[in-house]
């Protein structure tokens, strides 16, 4: 049976666009993570205007804001008696001020829906970054769980309707029984009560294909991304695509400034995100007066309308059910982009399909792919046509196409976009029976008869050089010959720390995806690490270890 949304998860991916916020210590740090370097007396935003951060995301055409309450150093936006690091010992309106609170009544004010991140770790209590809440030293697990929970609560329960909770690299602490209360009708990012998933890259791009299907038992990891995306996959977990204004950094500061994407960067973003069916969560960095940049914003208004210039018009569109489904204009006319969607109330029906373009009575194709889903722009080489044709070749069931709609788009990057569309994102592997990118991986690792010591070899290698931002990475396991192997033991390291629950198995035994949600500062060594035991099974004793990024 194909894998449908809920009403919460549908209206949720209806929006198409949200503006994620990140606002805390490290904006006046200067940093990307909050170490603690700045007093909490010299954090005062007297120019806050939470109005102002609401008409940002109208600007851009989003339903939704994202706001970080709190992020990896445990500074909380809220009046909490959990921690003295918070807004209710800065000198911002005598200590009485509440960010969330004035961010809920400016949403509700302007039809905006509300999201709230709040990071499961936390700086102050050793609650590590990429650990899920788990803290180093383990005799301060369980008054930490009641901190973070009376957190969540608190955050649930006093703001009014919170539509998307934000559990950035997933959460080990039980809150179950509080997102039950308090959060029924909220979608989920990461942790074990997900609903909604992470597209495997901050670059603001979704691979192509990205299904919104998975199976059950990927998703209840809490760390599912994109690569376990299944279109026979028995529940519905769209994608999230969650990216920066700032190339790339989420906090302002003078310098983050200056890396200001560009419109084209952003319209590039869009037919990779929306334009692929997921959810494009953009950020927004107000500076240390609380403000969002002039600058920043006029950006945001010129995306808008950039968006609207382009598709709010199209030349003709049609909707209707079946495998073959015909657009008819009023006269022969040239068209650049075709917008396809599925009504996915009904899921993701479409497995394979064809355009075609009637030219001088003849049909001939424009555009070819997999998946349609939510929404799909196909950029297509310019082509006068008196009709369009979408020919469905694989379909799990009755195609439900919501509508198709024609356009022609005069912008400079038609070239770029189509070039950009047509190169390989994913290719479909039968031996490991999921979608990879195509290509090698770099050899980290090898090992011969030398290295091993009663059929066992332990390793422990730096992958760093490879990881280098957030993202999913593939690492496979190869031998020579005759030799085969057994994975006896498999950890990641993160900043030089263990860090459960960011691999996934491939095909085990050989090949396994990594994923690292958090930012890589710099470029130092010991920022990710990986460390096993292999038993080496057979007669040869030879193999190798690659990595490659694949999303």
């Amino acid at each position: 049976m194909t894998a449908v949304p809920s009403p919460a998860q549908y209206a949720w991916q209806e929006a198409e666009r949200s503006m994620f916020i990140h606002f805390g210590p490290a904006t006046w740090q200067g940093r990307e993570y909050d170490d603690g370097s700045v007093p909490v007396k010299q954090i005062n935003p007297t120019q806050l205007d939470t109005e102002e951060w609401c008409r940002a995301a109208l600007a851009f055409g989003a339903k939704r804001i994202v706001f970080v309450a709190k992020h990896t150093g445990g500074f909380c936006w809220w009046q909490t008696d959990t921690t003295e690091y918070s807004v209710k010992n800065c000198p911002w309106k005598g200590g009485k001020g509440d960010v969330l609170r004035e961010l809920s009544q400016s949403c509700k004010k302007h039809g905006l829906r509300l999201g709230v991140y709040i990071y499961p770790g936390d700086r102050t209590w050793g609650a590590y970054i990429g650990g899920g809440g788990k803290t180093e030293d383990p005799s301060l697990q369980d008054a930490y769980n009641e901190v973070f929970r009376t957190q969540l609560t608190e955050v649930l329960s006093r703001y009014g309707e919170i539509e998307e909770v934000w559990f950035d690299g997933s959460c080990v602490i039980e809150v179950g029984d509080i997102l039950e209360r308090y959060a029924k009708n909220s979608v989920i990012f990461q942790g074990p009560y997900a609903s909604i998933r992470w597209c495997g890259t901050e670059r603001g791009t979704m691979p192509d294909p990205a299904w919104s299907s998975i199976n059950k038992k990927d998703l209840e990891t809490g760390t599912a991304t994109v690569v376990q995306s299944d279109p026979e996959g028995d529940t519905w977990a769209p994608l999230e695509v969650d990216t920066t204004l700032y190339n790339h950094f989420w906090f302002w500061s003078p310098e983050n400034a200056k890396k200001q994407k560009t419109l084209s960067d952003l319209m590039e973003i869009y037919y990779h995100s929306a334009g692929r069916g997921g959810v494009l969560l953009l950020n927004t960095s107000p500076n240390t007066d609380g403000r969002i940049p002039a600058e920043d914003i006029r950006l945001l208004e010129r995306f808008g309308k950039e968006i609207d210039r382009r598709f709010a018009k199209p030349l003709a569109e049609c909707n209707g059910e079946g495998n073959e489904l015909v657009l008819e204009l009023e006269e022969a006319a040239v068209i650049n982009h075709v917008m396809l969607m599925e009504d996915i109330r009904g899921g993701e029906r479409v497995r394979r399909y064809r355009l075609e373009a009637e030219v001088n009575g003849a049909w001939q194709e424009i555009g070819a792919g997999f998946q349609i889903g939510r929404k799909r722009i196909v950029v297509v080489e310019p082509v006068k046509a008196e009709r369009i044709r979408l020919v469905i070749d694989k379909a799990a069931d009755t195609p439900l196409l919501r509508r198709m709609a024609a356009f022609f788009v005069k912008c400079e990057d038609h070239a770029a976009l189509l070039t950009a569309q047509n190169s390989v994102s994913l290719v479909y592997d039968p031996v490991t029976d999921s979608w990879v990118s195509p290509g090698e991986g770099e050899r980290v690792l090898a090992w011969n008869a030398e290295d091993v010591h009663e059929k066992k070899f332990m390793f422990d290698v730096d992958i760093s050089r490879i990881v280098t931002e957030p993202g999913q990475y593939e690492l496979k396991f190869l031998t020579e010959g005759s030799a085969a192997l057994r994975i006896e033991k498999l950890e990641v390291l993160l900043e030089r720390q263990v860090t459960d629950g960011v691999l996934s198995v491939i095909k085990e035994g050989s090949c396994y995806n990594l994923t690292r949600t958090s930012a890589v500062e710099d470029a130092q060594g010991g920022k990710t690490g990986v460390r096993g035991c292999i038993e080496c099974l057979g007669e040869g004793e030879r193999g190798s270890l690659t990595v490659k990024k694949i999303v």
